[in-house]
């Protein structure tokens, strides 16, 4: 993390990524929350991982629509006070995640299952390397339905997870410069990591959230 991004780091918390999360589950006007959000999809689909294929196409848009930063990046800011690029990127995470939890049958107001959900955040490498390394304890479906809340947990996750959109933002800013001295190039680097990094994330979180609804 470079100089510049530990002056805006100092600043502030870790508990951003609590917010967003808080935003992406209840949603605020103009932004729908996770729950009204897989209530539509479940609605036009007729069952739940239907559903929730269409859920994850339409935030990998989401994720990788420019736009979306630039429309709702100064409403996202005004609430948690990250840059824009950062908060937009993490609430369509959150809101992906937080989706596909809700439609295979978790609790989002569970304290559990909402650090479970930024822990899937942490994507497919970084939550099992942080267990190998024993700053996590377990997998997110374990956290989840773990007899009681651990808060210091869920404070490192959200701390790990600042740390991480931070320099993200660095390798991606990177990649866009020299992808400048390509034609045609340089303007999709930018969408192509965000809608990459959601993918990756998705997936993770199908893998670690199996259905707890009853098969019928």
């Amino acid at each position: 993390m470079d100089q510049n991004q530990l002056a805006v780091t100092e600043h502030v918390s870790a508990d951003v990524f609590h917010q967003i999360l808080e935003l992406a589950i209840t949603g605020r006007n103009p932004l729908s929350g996770a729950k009204t959000i897989a209530k539509q999809h479940l609605e036009k689909a007729g069952e739940s991982e239907s559903a929730i294929r269409t859920l994850v196409t339409q935030h990998l848009a989401l994720a990788g629509g420019q736009g979306f930063a630039t429309n709702w990046g100064g409403f996202l800011v005004s609430i948690v006070t990250i840059p824009a690029n950062i908060a937009a990127a993490a609430f369509v995470q959150a809101r992906m995640v937080s989706g596909i939890a809700h439609l295979r049958g978790y609790e989002l107001h569970d304290p559990r299952v909402r650090t479970a959900i930024l822990m899937c955040m942490l994507g497919p490498k970084s939550g099992p390397s942080l267990v190998a390394k024993g700053v996590l304890p377990s997998s997110p479906l374990a956290v989840a339905t773990a007899p009681v809340f651990d808060a210091q947990l869920d404070g490192a996750v959200a701390r790990v997870l600042m740390e991480r959109a931070f320099s993200s933002v660095s390798g991606k800013r990177m990649g866009v410069m020299l992808a400048k001295r390509v034609p045609l190039v340089g303007g999709g680097v930018g969408a192509a990591v965000d809608a990459w990094t959601a993918h990756t994330i998705a997936q993770h979180a199908l893998d670690e959230l199996p259905s707890r609804r009853p098969r019928r």
